[in-house]
């Protein structure tokens, strides 16, 4: 954890330094969004106790059907299970650390990193038009993307089939998951790689 005093650039230091620290200042009053790791199968009760305290939070489901021995049903399960998003200050940060069921907020070398805002948005804006989606497992490589027009218009992710249907794969890097949302093959156009510059 960082105190202000920490984060503030002293004469001498490396720019690359400083710089990184004037974002983790900036992070302390600019709301972001932040992935919180929850103990296993507490990420409802977690948004609950969240929203209770008014800290904005996302925490995606999607339907399965399970088998028991009796009985068939279907449940509501998390998207990305063990974690839920919020969006706030780093500043508020122990409002949302101090909630039991929280683990720690991910980032890197103790301190929390914010989530890009397109690859949050893009799951978000899924969510938001009930479009169908299930977890899937992460790709760091593969065939990029881009839907070309519709309700997921510019939306870019990793092209795969499944079951004879074509799944585009939206993944959030800072914690190494994925969804996969069906898409029309017809409407989707691959991005071109960029060439290396020597």
């Amino acid at each position: 954890m960082y105190s202000i005093s920490q984060l503030q650039p002293e004469s001498g230091v490396h720019h690359d330094l400083v710089s990184e620290r004037n974002l983790r200042l900036a992070g302390l009053s600019t709301p972001q969004w932040y992935a919180v790791t929850t103990r296993s199968r507490h990420e409802k009760r977690v948004q609950q106790q969240l929203e209770e305290r008014l800290v904005e939070v996302f925490l995606p489901l999607y339907e399965s059907l399970h088998r028991w021995n009796d009985r068939t049903a279907r449940v509501s399960l998390p998207l990305f299970p063990g974690y839920v998003f919020v969006r706030i200050c780093l500043a508020d940060r122990l409002q949302v650390a101090t909630v039991p069921g929280v683990v720690r907020l991910v980032g890197c070398k103790g301190y929390p990193s914010a989530i890009p805002d397109p690859e949050l948005a893009a799951v978000r804006d899924c969510w938001k038009r009930r479009i169908k989606m299930e977890p899937h497992p992460y790709l760091a490589v593969g065939r990029q993307v881009r839907i070309k027009e519709g309700p997921l218009a510019e939306m870019t992710g990793l092209l795969i089939r499944k079951k004879g249907r074509f799944r585009l794969v939206l993944s959030i890097n800072s914690i190494t998951r994925s969804v996969a949302v069906e898409v029309d093959a017809h409407n989707v156009e691959p991005i071109a790689l960029r060439r290396q510059t020597a």
